[in-house]
């Protein structure tokens, strides 16, 4: 990754400002205008690498039963058989992800 250490502020009126906001391209301005005007490379350091379907579907699943533990966690009825479904599940989601590495090594 490239540091950048030095800066560049140029004025512009209000109508060459929304023609290049027009023409922008990137999430920001600055990073536009350095695959324009310094015929940069698209970043990867924002692209996702591509990924099995399944592997997505799989950490999709592992997300939602996250997402009912903490639903759980943070409700007033917390009894001790409760506690044990979330031991339990969380134990569940941590072998689901060991196999997931192990498959995908």
């Amino acid at each position: 990754m490239t540091l950048r250490q030095k800066e560049i502020k140029i004025r512009v009126s209000d109508a060459e400002y929304l023609a290049l906001q027009r023409r922008n391209t990137k999430a920001r301005l600055a990073e536009w205008m350095r695959v324009v005007c310094l015929d940069e490379k698209e970043a990867s350091r924002f692209k996702a690498p591509p990924c099995d379907p399944a592997l997505l579907r799989q950490l999709a699943s592992i997300g939602n039963n996250l997402n009912q533990i903490a639903r759980a966690t943070n409700s007033d009825n917390w009894k001790a058989v409760d506690r044990i479904k979330v031991i339990s599940a969380l134990s569940s989601i941590e072998q689901a992800i060991q196999d997931l590495k192990d498959s995908y090594s």
